[in-house]
């Protein structure tokens, strides 16, 4: 059975207890909508959905970039600059300790309603799970390869390169895999704090009005978009690292 079908059986299993629920406690739409509710909203507004998502898709992908590239870089940095550690590992912490919700908004003010601000707040969740993935990665290398690799009297930086860095590739795709799962929240958040587009506000102005169906859609939207990303990255990560062996 492979995964698109194991999927199709949780979504109709999730469906139908979600239906189960409804029709068993007689739950109004302004509680919670059925499944049927749900999708005739999201069909109705797809266009309005359509549109909101693209910035949050966006916000998404660039806040995913973005950070891999800044969370690698620190990573190598302080791999390769081992005095550097000391200083970078507590703004890791503090960037991992700092709830997201308590510095979007000042995000916000300093960077505007636009896509920059959201951007920063994926960025800075996604800083944290990069970094000390690949981090970890660098400094578990197998010693046997760096000793035959000192005894054949390579340097330093091709022993970084050629060793180190491809030695640290399965952890950094384990990184990889947590910040592509969140990444979208990051978006989301940022868009609930202050936004003027986007799927987190369209969930917010649906919610102001007891549109419950429509904060539904536009959910279930994010989901499916957090899904098919993480599963075209997983692919990517499993095709780059294929001497990894897939659980």
């Amino acid at each position: 059975m492979n995964i698109f079908t194991r999927g199709i059986i949780l979504l109709s299993g999730l469906f139908i207890f979600w239906q189960f629920l409804v029709s068993a406690f007689q739950l109004p739409p302004y509680i919670l909508p059925d499944p049927i509710t749900v999708f005739k909203a999201w069909y109705h507004n797809r266009i309005l959905i359509m549109h909101e998502a693209i910035p949050t898709l966006l916000e998404t992908l660039l806040g995913l970039l973005l950070g891999t590239i800044l969370g690698c870089s620190t990573a190598l940095l302080m791999a390769f600059f081992r005095p550097v550690t000391l200083w970078i590992l507590p703004i890791l912490l503090i960037s991992q300790a700092l709830p997201t919700f308590a510095i979007a908004p000042l995000l916000v003010i300093w960077f505007g309603y636009g896509l920059t601000s959201k951007i920063i707040t994926t960025i800075l969740m996604l800083f944290f799970p990069i970094t000390s993935a690949f981090h970890d990665g660098l400094k578990r290398t197998e010693l046997g390869w760096l000793d035959l690799a000192k005894t054949m009297n390579a340097k330093k930086w091709r022993i970084f390169w050629f060793i180190r860095i491809p030695a640290a590739l399965p952890s950094l795709a384990s990184g990889l895999r947590v910040a592509t799962a969140i990444a979208p929240i990051g978006a989301v958040i940022g868009e609930w704090v202050g936004a003027s587009h986007g799927l987190g506000y369209l969930m917010l102005n649906a919610n102001a009005r007891m549109q419950i169906d429509l904060m539904f859609a536009a959910l279930f939207t994010i989901i499916l978009f957090s899904l098919v990303l993480y599963f075209i990255i997983n692919k990517l990560l499993t095709a780059a690292v294929f001497w990894q062996p897939e659980n």
